[in-house]
């Protein structure tokens, strides 16, 4: 089964639009394990415009499902998952100022750097993942890295999709079967939404979870946010 975590970044930047505590994060977060998310994933940005590290210390106790920590690996955040036991980190290749992500690691460039973290992650028994592009030759790189996943960046995805999806999937497929391969597991994320998700996950040889957000919150506007992630699991089990 292909697992959906749910990306609630979007509920505390609506939160921090207005202060005080409505919507609920933590309620929220709550209600999508409920409702049949499998994981809930939190994006810590180092300005805290949505999730903030006090959001972060009140979910870890009540997250039972798989708590995913993604961002940019600086010195506090490393502290920040650690110290909040994540189940998974997501390692993304962000700047501090970005307004999301938008590419994925060059992992040839960044070797030395990914090791030295990956390796302090899984010390402390967290599983690892690192956001890449669908390029098989950085994922062949993987493996040295020591991580346990990738998460495929599938902007590009999602875009071409409308017009050719055939054309959109292909080089995820070929990503996946690289990592398949050489025995990475894969999640992804980025854009996915109920019209493209199901096609991806029928296609893609490996896919073990997907993250996302922005899609599945703003659909929830119009289906109510139980039945988004119904519809959602649906298009997994497909």
């Amino acid at each position: 089964m292909i697992h959906l975590s749910v990306n609630i970044n979007k509920i505390a930047t609506l939160r921090n639009a207005r202060g005080g505590n409505v919507p609920d994060v933590q309620k929220f977060a709550i209600d999508c394990e409920r409702y049949g998310a499998q994981g809930i994933t939190v994006h810590p940005r180092p300005d805290q415009r949505h999730i903030t590290f006090r959001d972060v210390e009140l979910l870890r106790p009540i997250v039972k499902t798989e708590f995913n920590i993604e961002g940019y690996p600086t010195e506090q955040f490393i502290k920040l998952v650690i110290s909040n036991g994540a189940d998974q980190v997501t390692l993304v290749p962000d700047k501090p100022g970005q307004l999301t992500s938008d590419h994925g690691w060059d992992i040839k460039t960044h070797l030395e750097e990914l090791k030295r973290i990956i390796a302090i992650f899984k010390k402390a028994g967290i599983r690892t993942s690192i956001f890449v592009d669908p390029d098989p030759e950085i994922i062949l790189l993987a493996p040295e890295t020591g991580t346990d996943r990738i998460e495929l960046y599938t902007e590009s995805y999602a875009r071409i999709y409308p017009d050719n999806r055939e054309m959109a999937v292909e080089p995820y497929i070929r990503a996946a079967e690289t990592a398949v391969a050489l025995g990475i597991g894969i999640n992804a994320g980025h854009d996915l939404s109920l019209d493209n998700l199901s096609y991806f996950a029928k296609n893609i040889p490996g896919l073990m979870e997907v993250s996302i957000g922005h899609a599945l919150i703003s659909e929830a506007l119009y289906f109510g946010i139980e039945n988004t992630i119904q519809l959602y699991n649906r298009q997994l089990k497909g």
